[in-house]
């Protein structure tokens, strides 16, 4: 039996807080590897390399999306003769594309629906075609690990962001880092990429620096082993704390302007939200990285740490 999952949304946290439990739980159901259709940003091909559930990652390019992507798309799932496709959307081009292509059974969100609960609408969409109680719980397989790795306390921090609006500032992270320093040898691994250079360069020269090891010139897939050896993740709302998450390392998110639902799928994760805001209403637009407490921050650090 050959499975399609349509994912389509933009970013790495996306891919694992809707998709990586769903993807676990569909292919248990039919007992077959699904393919997926994800965008290239989705860094789906480098989060899945290991897993078995997963057969084959079809990204979506520009030209096969939009209206006049249809057709582009359509022979390119037509010719794989999927049996059944999960759509995580309610767009009806997908729909459309799906019939195009020949697939029989089609499954997927209401049509038309405008606004959704993500972690809920995910769940109750594969509960409904499992007829199991499926858990938000997302569980990164990786086979590769790295033993050689440091044995002192690390802690992964999440300095990049997908916007400025959603990055609390560098200097709050380098003071941080130096305060935890005073009570606990750490090893700091900084999660970003090259567009992170300047806050990664600003952490190194500091004192904090002297014990900290940067990402920016790493694939996804090669930080997978040493995130997996971490001992906690600290930092803003971004893939890199959802990855740690998945791979079962405890998390500290600052939701500065994006949804605290985004932290709801999981045990693991503790939040902090900036100070005069109701509490659980942070969401997009909320603009708050000035007014995240750093006291309220190394607080919490320092509970998940002790």
């Amino acid at each position: 039996m050959k499975l399609l999952l349509v994912q389509v949304r933009y970013g790495i946290g996306d891919i694992i807080l809707a998709g990586l439990p769903y993807i676990h739980a569909l292919s248990k159901k039919f007992n077959s590897k699904i393919s997926l259709l994800v965008k290239e940003s989705s860094r789906a091909s480098d989060l899945f390399a290991d897993d078995d559930h997963v057969d084959e990652i079809i990204t979506l390019k520009n030209d096969m999306d939009g209206v006049r992507g249809i057709f582009k798309l359509t022979k390119e799932l037509k010719k794989r003769n999927f049996d059944k496709i999960f759509i995580f959307n309610s767009s009806l081009r997908y729909n459309l594309v799906a019939r195009l292509a020949g697939i029989k059974s089609i499954y997927q969100y209401p049509l038309f629906r405008s606004k959704d609960n993500i972690i809920n609408s995910c769940k109750i969409f594969t509960e409904s075609i499992t007829n199991q109680v499926v858990s938000t719980e997302p569980n990164l397989i990786i086979k590769k690990t790295n033993n050689n790795l440091e044995k002192s306390f690390s802690i992964l921090l999440g300095l990049s962001a997908s916007g400025p609006t959603k990055r609390w500032a560098i200097d709050n992270y380098i003071r941080l880092a130096e305060e935890i320093s005073k009570r606990k040898k750490c090893k700091f691994y900084l999660a970003g990429g090259k567009n992170d250079a300047n806050l990664i360069n600003q952490f190194k020269n500091s004192f904090a620096g002297k014990n900290s090891f940067s990402f920016e010139k790493m694939s996804i897939k090669e930080t997978l082993p040493i995130i997996k050896n971490c001992n906690l993740y600290i930092g803003n709302d971004t893939g890199w704390g959802h990855i740690a998450v998945a791979l079962k390392i405890k998390a500290l998110m600052i939701f500065c302007d994006s949804p605290l639902v985004y932290s709801s799928y999981s045990k693991l994760i503790t939040t902090v939200e900036p100070e005069g805001i109701e509490k659980g209403k942070t969401t997009h637009d909320t603009l708050g990285k000035d007014k995240v407490s750093f006291d309220k921050v190394l607080s919490e650090s320092l509970k998940l740490i002790n």
